[in-house]
């Protein structure tokens, strides 16, 4: 069975950093895509960043030049690093993996979530 777990959220001052990172096991094949997604108070959970297999990187433009994605394809682990957090990046932070098979059948699969706080 699949599954993701992260690690790195907690409690930071506005400009901080933190390092998110999210490993995968019961899995032999490496991910299509993997990123991250949050989701604040009251809000519907929106993509942060995402990375391919190849290395291809997309951003949402809330965190263009503050947040770096990166993955290691060996080890199934994906990380996110955050700077300059300011307040309105509170939120649980999930991990996402995407497969797609030999004959395109789609699979996703979703972290337990982990809470950053960024205090103003």
């Amino acid at each position: 069975q699949v599954q993701l777990v992260e690690s790195g959220g907690g409690l930071v001052q506005a400009g901080g950093s933190l390092r998110l990172s999210c490993a995968a096991s019961g899995i032999i094949f490496s991910f299509d895509a993997m990123g991250w997604y949050r989701q604040a108070p009251g809000k519907q959970r929106e993509l942060v960043a995402v990375i391919t297999r190849g290395g291809s990187t997309n951003y949402a433009d809330s965190v263009k030049g503050r947040f770096t994605i990166s993955r290691d394809n060996a080890k199934n682990t994906v990380h996110l690093q955050m700077n300059s957090l300011k307040p309105e990046d509170t939120a649980v932070y999930y991990c996402n993996a995407k497969r797609t098979t030999m004959i395109l059948e789609e699979y996703e699969y979703w972290g337990q979530g982990t809470q950053v706080t960024v205090s103003s």
